[in-house]
């Protein structure tokens, strides 16, 4: 298969009502073909998301606390339940036309899934994995260490997944994480011990997505996508 081209956009620290926008534009057109594929990098301020399978109950502090720590819930059409974004977690989200990858979400899916793994064991000799079945994401031993959630529009992604680099993992306590009540979570900064280097992790995640999906790629300014 030949290489695809993909623009590669660093949004930084930004709240999750504004990035959700900007993924739905890029969406938009890229279904309208007006633009190519785009994977955005993001890291958010507080913030929890509920997808299709969301469960009030799964979030388990009161709405007063919530407001009195100025966290939105948003609820999204990706797939699974609660999860927590926040500083600290790198949040990826490939707006990708997938016909151009054979229409196949379950592959993709896992080249999103192992290219985390790949960096966790080369770069840091974690030893993560993925579970086969209805449960996404990628866990080392029982803990989640990246969640994953997609949206599948006119065979355009949205949405993708979000890993804990050096996140604050107090903040999982407002939610049962993905609804798994007998899975924790974990990041790379609990289990080796140090702050890792955020924008090192950044750039060996979009280099090791390029070489599992299969695509070549540059780094561009939102603007030079119309976004």
């Amino acid at each position: 298969m030949d290489k695809k081209y993909v623009k590669v956009i660093d949004l930084g620290k930004m709240e999750y009502g504004q990035a959700l926008d900007i993924q739905r534009n890029a969406r938009d057109r890229r279904i309208a073909g007006e633009c190519g594929d785009i994977l955005f990098l993001v890291e958010h301020t507080p913030v929890l998301t509920m997808g299709r399978r969301g469960q009030d109950d799964n979030v388990v502090v009161s709405e007063e606390f919530l407001k009195e720590n100025g966290i939105d819930i948003h609820w999204v059409e990706r797939g699974g339940d609660v999860t927590y974004h926040g500083p600290g977690q790198l949040v990826v989200y490939p707006i990708f036309d997938l016909t151009a990858y054979g229409k196949d979400i379950r592959t993709f899916v896992g080249n999103l899934q192992d290219s985390i793994i790949e960096v966790l064991n080369n770069e840091y000799s974690i030893d993560a994995h993925a579970e086969d079945g209805k449960h996404t994401g990628v866990y080392v031993g029982t803990n989640k260490i990246a969640a994953i959630g997609l949206a599948i529009r006119k065979w355009v992604s949205m949405h993708g997944f979000a890993f804990n680099v050096n996140t604050d993992l107090s903040h999982f306590r407002w939610i049962v994480p993905c609804g798994l009540g007998d899975r924790g979570v974990t990041s790379v900064r609990e289990l080796t011990g140090r702050e890792a280097d955020f924008n090192y992790v950044k750039g060996k995640i979009v280099e090791t997505l390029a070489e599992k999906i299969g695509f070549e790629y540059e780094y561009s300014e939102i603007e030079s996508v119309n976004i």
